[in-house]
């Protein structure tokens, strides 16, 4: 691996024009692709083997034509003090909207009015109007959304209270200023970490170019593979991460081998060769743990995962390549004008790495259990774990859909927001037994009588609940629905579908923890040849995972701090989120993980003693490590600024999970753990080692190549 890595990285430096040109044509390529490419949609949703899957997917059949995939819109009207909805003059503006609607775009497949349809409150207080939409939130064009919000423009410039609501309204992401806040902070650690900005540019440099590859791509595709509008986001996020990551590791080793008095070839070759082999190790734990999203079997979640894996992938070869052939162009620029003129000499005195690792080795069971107890104790709110999916009631009270979903629950009950769609699969008579049975159960509010289709053999009842949609009550009710019917009566509508997609969630949490962290284990094992590394690795993920998920219960189900990260509104933790985290964040951890003890296993391989080693990995690369951690912190972070509440709880749960994992787990209790284990963390059996394929991650099959002239005292080590 490292000779090939060392050849590659040799070859891209001499040929660096080439090389450069060959990544800009890729950009130009996919920039093109993304720009004449339809625009993205939000994607189709699909949970397979659920039964509110099922259900919708009979709907579709047998109700041909009623927009059952479509968006929906409400307008909301509450009376003046003093007035009903059905009094003369507030009807008369409602039927002037429903009028105005009717006639508004013809993407509509109907409009309903309140009076026909029974949608007025028993007070009379409030009434709404519901849309039906032949295409959903995000196929509406910009005149049919505009059409919506001046019909409920007009009707309040008349005296009502009018609030929309609905995913009618559902638009792309709003891009927060916090993205660029973090990128800059990102600039401002690599200058301090390099002292040169050339040094300083060349990862944001590549990693915006690899992430501009990456989701210009996906742009480009998301009409033919049907990738939904979050797809790119979380591409972007994860891909510029990393991509900066590994550019930052592999400039980092190149300045040292400067620093060593190679050639500039020769350091941009053993750079690749040595850290480059990190970061390919590195990058395949983060795709198998993207990749393995696919195991819970839902089609958004995998595309999700591969297209940001495809980012990583490119992040990667990027790496290996182009920053190699910058380096070439870079010349003695990529260090400080200090070094540059020989203002600084060159140093072994510890740094503070060197004193962290060896205050570490003195105390290692005082740090491991302050680590540990730290954590596990930031991890207690995870036992109060709630989950479910965001739906208006979450948002803040600024927002239109907040306000209507709030009037809903005065006027109509809190159930209201959160209706259950039965289907019948059979004749008049048994819709007619299904409606019979479930009037019966606990926590009804009102159930409609039976819609049958043209056909007769089938028939649609809608279930208004007592409670919430997000509460417990509701679940517990969809369960007593099904278990009181028979397998020809289906349960579905959002909230039926947000309960089965927590509960698939649940279910596939295991095996995909499994199968994720045995492969990364199996691939760590090749790496360190060790038992134990991986082992405490893995569960050192488990325990910084976890403590994470107990930050974003306390913020985001707790209000805990909220104002802080602009969390308005609490409610349930969105259902995909730990599952989510365990992918991410083991990918991310293992990064840490691989460029940290691969230079502790460097130095032991070369004869050093176990402690001694720990010392010389830390002196190389804790300041890279705590660097690379930072700048993913701080882009994490930057999507906390976003006004979807999906990737605010996404940004703040990597942040955090990066946090806990780099600065307590990999920089205290890994150097804890190996130093108690001493010699017996590098023990692998005899017989597994032979077995093994020796990927030479160390670059020992380097050794004996050019040994190196006497270190140059004008270029110094990062």
């Amino acid at each position: 691996m490292a000779t090939f890595l060392y050849k590659l990285g040799r070859t891209a430096f001499r040929r660096r024009r080439l090389v450069a040109l060959l990544w800009v044509a890729l950009l130009a390529l996919a920039g093109v692709g993304a720009a004449t490419a339809p625009a993205p949609t939000s994607g189709s949703f699909s949970i397979p083997g659920t039964e509110a899957q099922r259900a919708f997917d009979l709907l579709e059949e047998r109700f041909p034509g009623a927009g059952a995939d479509g968006a929906t819109a409400r307008i909301v009207f509450k009376a003046p003090d003093g007035q009903k909805m059905t009094d003369a003059a507030p009807k008369a503006v409602v039927e002037e909207t429903v009028a105005a609607l009717k006639s508004g775009s013809d993407q509509i497949v109907s409009v309903a009015d309140p009076y026909e349809s029974r949608a007025v409150s028993q007070d009379g207080s409030t009434a709404y109007v519901s849309v039906a939409y032949k295409v959903n939130g995000m196929e509406l064009s910009d005149e049919t959304r505009e059409a919506l919000k001046q019909a409920g423009q007009a009707a309040q410039g008349k005296g009502l209270t009018v609030e929309l609501g609905g995913d009618a309204l559902q638009t792309m992401p709003e891009t927060g200023a916090g993205e660029i806040v973090g990128v800059v902070v990102a600039g401002i650690v690599l200058v301090l970490t390099f002292g040169s900005l050339v040094a300083a540019g060349l990862p944001l440099l590549t990693a915006i170019i690899g992430v501009g590859i990456g989701v210009s791509t996906i742009t480009a595709l998301a009409n033919v593979l049907d990738l939904g509008t979050t797809t790119s986001t979380l591409a972007m996020m994860i891909g510029l991460a990393v991509g900066i990551d590994y550019a930052l590791f592999i400039v980092s080793r190149y300045r040292a081998e400067l620093a060593d008095g190679r050639t500039k070839e020769e350091a941009a070759g053993r750079a690749t060769g040595t850290a480059g082999s990190a970061v390919v190790f590195a990058g395949l734990t983060v795709v198998i743990a993207l990749v393995g999203l696919a195991v819970v079997n839902i089609p958004m979640l995998t595309k999700m995962g591969f297209a940001a894996a495809g980012t990583v992938v490119i992040a990667v070869l990027i790496a290996l390549t182009l920053i190699p052939a910058l380096l070439g162009f870079a010349g003695d620029k990529v260090v400080g004008r200090k070094q540059r003129k020989g203002l600084v000499e060159k140093t072994d005195k510890p740094n503070g790495g060197t004193r962290w690792a060896r205050f570490v080795i003195r105390r290692p069971l005082f740090v491991l259990l302050v680590g540990v107890l730290g954590l596990g104790a930031v991890a207690v709110p995870a036992a109060s774990l709630e989950m479910g999916l965001p739906d208006d009631g979450v948002k803040p009270v600024s927002a239109t859909e907040r306000r209507a979903y709030d009037l809903l629950s005065e006027g109509f009950g809190p159930g209201f927001n959160g209706p259950l769609l039965v289907v019948v699969d059979g004749d008049k008579a048994a819709a007619d037994r299904t409606v019979s049975t479930v009037k019966d159960l606990d926590g009804i509010a009102a159930v409609t009588p039976a819609t049958p289709n043209k056909a007769g053999d089938t028939a649609m009842i809608t279930v208004i609940p007592k409670d919430r949609p997000s509460s417990a009550a509701t679940e517990t009710l969809v369960h007593d629905i099904r278990e009181a019917t028979g397998d020809d009566v289906l349960v579905t509508g959002a909230t039926a579908m947000n309960i089965d997609f927590s509960q698939k969630m649940n279910d596939a949490l295991v095996p995909y923890l499994a199968l994720v962290v045995g492969l990364a284990f199996v691939l760590l094992t090749v790496v360190f040849r060790s038992v134990l590394v991986p082992l405490k690795a893995a569960l050192g993920f488990l325990l910084s995972v976890v403590a994470a998920l107990g930050a974003v219960v306390a913020v985001f189900q707790w209000g805990w701090l909220g104002g802080l990260f602009g969390v308005e509104q609490t409610g349930p933790i969105m259902s995909m989120m730990p599952i989510f985290m365990v992918g991410v964040v083991f990918g991310l951890a293992m990064d840490y993980e691989v460029f940290l003890v691969t230079r502790m296993r460097e130095a032991y391989v070369h004869g050093e003693r176990p402690g001694e080693a720990i010392v010389t990995g830390f002196r190389h690369s804790a300041r890279v490590v705590v660097a690379a951690a930072v700048i993913m912190i701080a882009v994490f972070s930057g999507f906390i600024g976003m006004t979807d509440q999906m990737i605010k709880m996404i940004g703040f749960g990597l942040a955090v999970a990066v946090l806990f994992d780099a600065f307590v787990v990999r920089m205290a209790i890994v150097p804890a753990v190996l130093a108690l284990l001493g010699h017996r963390a590098w023990w692998l059996p005899k017989w597994l080692d032979r077995a093994l394929p020796n990927v030479d991650v160390e670059g020992e099959g380097l050794a004996d190549r050019d040994a190196a002239p006497a270190a140059r005292p004008d270029l110094v080590k990062a």
